[in-house]
């Protein structure tokens, strides 16, 4: 495994996240317990989750399958870094929404640290990121509360997930006003399908020093292999790859990449990860196996070198917005 810088931090993290939101709907907690071991012991360190993952199984069933696996033991929590997240309502499903479970008011960021700090089993959270912009609360709020966890050693950074360029270099001009460190990572968007984070979302993180962890880096399945997999008759496509491929447009992308790719003897997914790690600014991309064979495809892409041909050749394909500003203002 390969290691990196979390943006201007001093903090070392693989070049991969262990994503974990299919742990406990889809993956049940043997077999999450099983893939994080594995993840673990091929050097995989930054492992991420959400208070409300879960979904049908319960929201924070995610953050509980965590929390049991680091009781095991041998040396688990201190060789993760761990990432998690707030927003989302936190009202059990089934029942009305409560005020103060969901955003980023001060009174909703500590209970909800309080919250997820019991079902990991842990005494800190090293990477505490906020899931979406906060529209009704302040940053000088966010930041009060911040500050005080940190005190309280409850966590140490703070990240934001889905945040527009704009609003990360408020939160963090507003963090130095106040002698505060600001962000330190943003989670997005982005892969060779989804590029729009290049037009303002990555400039404005490589200008405050935060690592960027794409997610989603196979667009639900899009640069999987899809249409060779469909033509196989080994997979369904649905969610967004189904969406998505309804497009004609989209499709004969699709249908290049796996010529360009087959041609080169290179497989879809592994190519769609090995190309996230070319590009600035990237730290670690976010890949969410449900199987051991998925993460070992995921682990694979790490040592992936592509040439300048298939780079070029990708640009092509899948072509960016360009430089920013000039690809909008000129």
């Amino acid at each position: 495994m390969r290691y990196t810088q979390l943006g201007r931090t001093g903090l070392k993290v693989s070049r991969l996240t262990l994503g974990t939101m299919n742990f406990g709907p889809l993956t049940n907690e043997p077999d999450s317990h099983t893939l994080m071991d594995s993840a673990l012991d091929a050097g995989v360190n930054y492992f991420d989750t959400a208070n409300v993952y879960g979904q049908s199984a319960g929201k924070g069933r995610t953050e509980e399958i965590l929390g049991t696996w680091f009781t095991q033991g041998g040396g688990r929590r201190d060789k993760v870094v761990l990432a998690t997240k707030v927003y989302g309502n936190m009202t059990p499903n089934g029942e009305t929404p409560w005020p103060n479970h969901d955003r980023l008011s001060a009174l909703s960021i500590r209970r909800a640290v309080e919250a997820s700090l019991k079902r990991l089993q842990t005494d800190h959270i090293d990477i505490y990121q906020f899931h979406h912009i906060d529209r009704q609360t302040p940053f000088e709020e966010i930041w009060q509360a911040v500050d005080v966890l940190v005190r309280q050693g409850k966590i140490l950074y703070a990240g934001s997930s889905n945040f527009p360029g704009y609003k990360i270099a408020q939160a963090n001009e507003t963090a130095r006003r106040l002698g505060g460190y600001g962000l330190v990572s943003e989670q997005c968007l982005y892969n060779l399908a989804a590029r729009d984070a290049e037009m303002e979302v990555i400039p404005a993180s490589e200008e405050y020093g935060l690592g960027v962890i794409p997610w989603s880096p196979l667009h639900g399945g899009l640069l999987g292999g899809v249409l060779k997999k469909e033509g196989e008759g080994s997979r369904r496509t649905g969610g967004r790859a189904a969406a998505e491929l309804a497009k004609p447009e989209v499709r004969a992308r699709v249908q290049a990449y796996e010529d360009l790719l087959d041609k080169h003897g290179l497989e879809p997914g592994e190519t769609a990860l090995a190309w996230l790690l070319t590009r600035p600014g990237v730290t670690a991309p976010i890949v969410g196996p449900r199987t051991a064979e998925q993460l070992d495809s995921a682990l694979r892409a790490v040592e992936l070198e592509l040439s300048e041909e298939v780079l070029d050749a990708l640009d092509e394909i899948f072509p960016g917005p360009g430089p920013s500003p000039e690809s909008f203002a000129w």
